[in-house]
């Protein structure tokens, strides 16, 4: 079945494709993919819960769980490397992996180096993590009270002045958040997946995230820049489409333990079939 959804998807992109594209793009990539019956996939191997190493020292993970279904999609193998930030994107370039999905922001330098395709998949904000006895409740709660930051990040002075917080900001994560545990701060301010993945650990039972995120920052995948707008690139855009209005993407951050985002609500909401029941 999935071999047939896959025909029907590429069937789909090559028909869709001008013939002022077909003159320009080789395909490359793509075909080298059909040919070989296998996908290469960059994705994290350090940042639980959307790629992380299980006891085997296998990838699992919600970003693991989008690359296999790419692949189902194609109806070929999936291989997974494991790519960090530093050099998830010359990985790609490169040629050592087909596609990343390796939880990168979208951005315009970025666009210039590797062929990011819409819609977004996922997004990030700033939110805090706080023990839930506190019953945070708004962004205004943490006027004039400590809150713990990160050094370096750009929100810390976004929520001084936008919202009054008396920031104090570490140098790691880990010490943050061991003032954080010590009561020295009544919040950690920081990105919302980082939030997420932490709260999702098991290590932070008793604290949680209540805010709504601010300031959010959509994520993207990648092909190689130069099938960005060929077959890949299209294949790619449409899965992403195909994730946010089946509420797969929903469904992955039940799976994973995540807690819920309001981007993945409003894109499954946007993309939603009007005619549908």
């Amino acid at each position: 079945m999935k071999n047939y959804v896959g025909g029907t998807a590429v069937a789909a992109v090559l028909v869709s494709s001008t013939a002022a594209y077909a003159e320009q793009c080789t395909n490359e990539i793509w075909n080298k993919i059909m040919d070989r019956g296998v996908i290469v996939v960059g994705v994290k191997a350090d940042t639980r819960p959307w790629g992380y190493r299980d006891q085997d020292g296998n990838i699992i993970g919600m970003e693991a769980d989008m690359a296999q279904d790419v692949a189902d999609t194609l109806g070929v193998d999936l291989e997974l490397v494991a790519v960090e930030s530093s050099n998830r994107m010359q990985f790609l370039e490169g040629g050592r992996i087909d596609l990343m999905i390796a939880t990168m922001s979208d951005r315009a330098d970025r666009r210039e180096i590797v062929g990011v395709v819409g819609p977004n998949y996922y997004s990030s904000g700033t939110n805090v993590m706080t023990p839930q006895a506190l019953e945070i409740e708004d962004w205004s709660d943490l006027e004039g009270r400590p809150v713990c930051g990160k050094q370096g990040a750009f929100y810390n002075q976004i929520v001084e002045e936008r919202y009054g917080a008396q920031i104090t900001a570490f140098g790691s994560n880990a010490e943050a958040l061991q003032a954080l545990r010590d009561r020295k701060c009544i919040a950690w301010v920081y990105d919302d997946s980082s939030i997420a993945a932490d709260l999702a650990s098991g290590q932070y039972d008793d604290f949680e995230m209540p805010l709504v995120s601010e300031d959010n920052n959509p994520w993207a995948l990648a092909v190689p820049i130069e099938e960005r707008d060929c077959v890949f690139g299209r294949f790619m855009s449409g899965m992403q489409y195909n994730w946010h209005q089946s509420g797969d993407l929903i469904a992955l951050e039940e799976k994973w333990g995540i807690q819920s985002t309001a981007y993945l609500a409003e894109q499954n909401e946007r993309f939603a079939d009007w005619l549908a029941e």
